[in-house]
């Protein structure tokens, strides 16, 4: 396996943010006098995006097909989420040291379910923004992982062909995107998402710094 440009999956890989994310489905509930979730509920959801997240919410609830409900949702939750996105939650240990030491030797992306706007907001509020050369946020469903897009788009990006992005992430939407885009793939154990089915050719991870140890060592080079 060759890599010469690595992306991050957000939540549950680079950032811990369930705690944030129930609290702004949470607050986007009260506003409609409906009950809340609880936490481990709210992190069994994350992972689709936000469309995803509200509309497990509304069926959890017994709330189907009310188009309006879901979009009213929506802004709250996206209001709620740039209002306080310190409260979407911190990087994970070893996160911040991993991404410095690869800043310099391999260029680096996000590629993520949240809306990119939420997602700038996120990582700069964690501290993280400024090691990554691009951003890709799923703004629309065609973008959402399990599709290859946002991954083809940063490899494109960066000049490279999809085969040689490493994509990290803790979930199946991530593994699925990476094998659709034809990049190899390495799983997060320590995020959200459950044990993958089938490991074979995936790296797992159980600390950030397991990635540094599978890397080859790379002089630096400019993004």
């Amino acid at each position: 396996m060759t890599v010469a440009a690595l992306c991050f999956d957000l939540d549950g890989t680079l950032v811990d943010s369930a705690a944030g994310v129930a609290l702004a489905l949470n607050t986007a509930l009260a506003e409609d006098g409906l009950p809340p979730f609880e936490l481990a509920t709210v992190r069994g959801w994350i992972g689709d995006g936000p469309d995803a997240l509200i509309a497990r919410a509304l069926d959890a609830g017994g709330l189907h097909g009310l188009p309006a409900l879901a979009a009213r949702m929506r802004l709250r939750f996206d209001a709620a989420t740039l209002a306080v996105p310190s409260a979407q939650g911190k990087a994970y240990p070893g996160i911040a040291a991993l991404l410095a030491r690869l800043a310099g030797r391999y260029p680096m992306a996000v590629v993520t379910n949240k809306p990119t706007p939420l997602a700038r907001a996120v990582l700069d509020a964690a501290g993280l923004l400024e090691h990554f050369a691009q951003l890709h946020g799923a703004d629309t469903a065609a973008q959402r992982k399990p599709s290859p897009l946002l991954i083809q788009q940063a490899a494109r990006r960066f000049g490279i062909s999809a085969a040689g992005v490493l994509m990290v992430g803790d979930g199946p939407a991530d593994l699925a995107a990476a094998s659709a885009a034809g990049s190899p793939a390495a799983w997060a154990a320590w995020g959200y998402g459950p044990v993958p089915a089938a490991l074979a050719g995936v790296w797992r991870l159980d600390t950030p710094a397991d990635l540094l140890a599978r890397l080859p060592v790379r002089t630096p080079i400019h993004q």
